[in-house]
């Protein structure tokens, strides 16, 4: 018998954040739209958790329970991946301290550091997601994302977390690509979980959305401030947007998940193709680390096709790949780093698996292949 007091992922992510039934309202209550609220005449604000809309609204809290849930912390939403970021970073660290990112990770994120936290006289380093990492005495705060975006990298995050608090540093885990049904980041001793929920997460490439997660109260506390005094909030209708789209997370992983197994194995089969990434590859540079505390494997793969021009045949011969940035949408869609900025060849492609049939993708992105000629 399975045991039913833990729930599975499709029936976490179906009911997390639901308020508790009631007969004549719906599942998921539709988006309250409110700048300011009634106010009780004496108490003010005190007597209700609504105010005013910046900091208040019943639809991002219950999104906000929904995520909490399956990461296993206190979740706060942000208006994108982005906002959130930035919202650990410059609320938890002060001139003078040293943050440790990565050199391979969003690029966005390097640009912010290099650009606004060293102005701002922090210490600013970089280390690649798959090591070798230096000692941590004097950080203040060490980012990381694993699966690393877009190289697909990943590190130990039980063995840096220790390694962190060891020194009296934080550790912050980006779960973009992974989300919290491929792992679960504060299990693994993390103090904070930022991502974009523009991603996997919500999945239907419809809204802009981000989160940080923790257990820490004196850690949320401080980023939660920042978020009302900077506004960077997410518009009630996008909170039930994603929310709506988190109850089939579970599905659409799967398949995702599924397909991406099957076109790494094919474009391994190429050899026309180089550079195959995908965590799920037995034979994968990132395989060991990420078989022990990854739950699934992520639905994006990485390849380089030789040039830019071969990306473009490539894209223009397909009919199921979208040339679109981000990831993890219901489409299967493919992303040339290099014109992003990002540091690899001008070839390299990040392709993201949709929900597709797996055999109608593999046959698209082989006629594909074959249209694109040599590199």
């Amino acid at each position: 018998m399975s045991d039913r007091s833990t729930p599975g992922d499709g029936t976490r992510c179906v009911h997390a954040g639901l308020p508790e039934p009631t007969p004549g309202e719906p599942f998921l209550p539709g988006p309250v739209f409110a700048a300011p609220y009634h106010l009780d005449p004496a108490a003010g604000p005190e007597a209700t958790p609504n105010g005013y809309g910046r900091p208040d609204n019943p639809t991002r809290r219950r999104l906000e329970a929904a995520i909490g849930e399956l990461e296993g912390g206190e979740a706060l939403a942000f208006a994108s991946g982005q906002a959130a970021l930035t919202a650990v970073l410059l609320p938890l660290l002060r001139p003078g301290d040293t943050v440790l990112l990565p050199t391979d990770g969003y690029f966005p994120v390097r640009a912010f550091a290099t650009e606004t936290l060293a102005s701002l006289g922090v210490q600013v380093r970089f280390v690649p997601t798959a090591g070798p990492y230096p000692a941590f005495d004097g950080v203040r705060l060490i980012l990381v994302e694993t699966p690393a975006n877009p190289g697909l990298d990943v590190c130990d995050v039980t063995d840096l977390a220790e390694r962190a608090h060891a020194a009296g540093a934080l550790l912050a885990v980006d779960n973009t690509t992974a989300t919290p049904l491929g792992q679960r980041p504060l299990d693994l001793g993390a103090d904070l979980v930022v991502a974009s929920g523009t991603k996997a997460l919500t999945g239907h490439s419809d809204l802009l959305l981000g989160y940080v997660a923790s257990r820490a109260a004196e850690l949320l506390e401080p980023i939660r401030a920042w978020r009302t005094t900077t506004g960077a909030i997410p518009g009630a209708f996008d909170a039930w947007l994603a929310h709506r789209s988190l109850a089939t997370l579970d599905l659409r992983l799967t398949r995702q998940s599924a397909n991406a197994a099957a076109v790494a194995a094919a474009l391994r089969a190429r050899t026309d193709v180089t550079g195959v990434r995908w965590p799920g590859l037995p034979d994968d540079p990132a395989y060991p680390v990420a078989s022990r505390q990854m739950r699934r494997f992520p639905g994006v793969v990485s390849f380089d096709l030789g040039s830019a021009d071969r990306v473009a045949r490539f894209l223009a011969a397909s009919r199921l790949v979208f040339a679109a940035t981000s990831f993890g949408g219901l489409h299967t869609t493919a992303d040339r780093r290099a014109q992003w900025g990002d540091d690899v060849p001008a070839g390299f492609l990040r392709f993201s698996c949709g929900i597709e049939d797996t055999a109608d993708l593999l046959a698209d992105l082989t006629a594909a292949l074959d249209a694109a000629g040599e590199p």
